[in-house]
């Protein structure tokens, strides 16, 4: 297959995996979907999904996290991991939100990342699935399967994001971000890979990776 067709059969086989795309963060709003972003730093999204609701019992909007003390904040969020940082973060963030945006996340990606603790995939993400703007945020599954399928060289996520862009047509960025992810969770995990399950790699994928990783089976 040419590059061009490795791309077609991409988003041809997974718009027939998954034509109904789930969000993996639960969230009601731009502002919930951005704290639970910041929460799945080093998490998994499972977990985060069961901390949010209590979270967001206690506070679901700035003027109301800011009434939580950092501690407060901090003894719901533990089970997420670094909940000395990200307390601070949220709090933080929630004051400058108040202060600098009315109480609203902001729409741009310089706003967003000017926001303490928000970095440009935080950003991609809450701009891509809170207001429907074209992004490409990359993950560890989306690095990880853009270099199996040889799209790209693997060596850093800014250059995985720039040659997902270059690839993957702007109208399609949203819904191929996920579906890649939701592919690489089922049937290309970093670990207990298993190539008869992967049948996206196994068609396009670097030979020399793919004899490389049977090997090691």
């Amino acid at each position: 297959m040419t590059r061009k067709e490795k791309v077609a059969f991409v988003m041809k086989e997974l718009d027939q995996l998954y034509p109904e795309i789930p969000i993996p963060l639960d969230h009601t709003d731009p502002y919930t979907l951005l704290i639970a972003v910041l929460l799945s730093a080093q998490s998994t999204d499972v977990r985060v999904n069961k901390i949010t609701p209590l979270l967001f019992k206690q506070a679901n909007t700035p003027h109301e996290m800011i009434k939580l003390s950092v501690e407060e904040i901090r003894e719901i969020i533990k089970p997420v991991g670094l909940s000395p940082m990200k307390s601070k973060g949220i709090h933080g963030l929630s004051h400058i939100l108040i202060n600098k945006h009315g109480g609203k996340v902001p729409q741009s990606f310089e706003s967003l990342e000017a926001l303490p603790a928000v970095g440009h995939k935080t950003a991609s993400v809450v701009m891509s699935q809170a207001f429907g703007v074209p992004a490409f945020p990359v993950d560890t599954h989306i690095h990880r399967l853009m270099y199996r399928w040889g799209f790209t060289n693997g060596k850093n996520v800014v250059q995985t994001e720039r040659d997902a862009k270059r690839l993957f047509p702007e109208e399609k960025w949203n819904d191929l971000h996920l579906q890649i992810i939701w592919y690489g969770r089922e049937y290309c995990p970093a670990r207990g890979w298993n190539i008869e399950n992967d049948h996206i790699t196994r068609m396009i994928g670097r030979k020399s990776l793919i004899n490389k990783l049977l090997k090691g089976k």
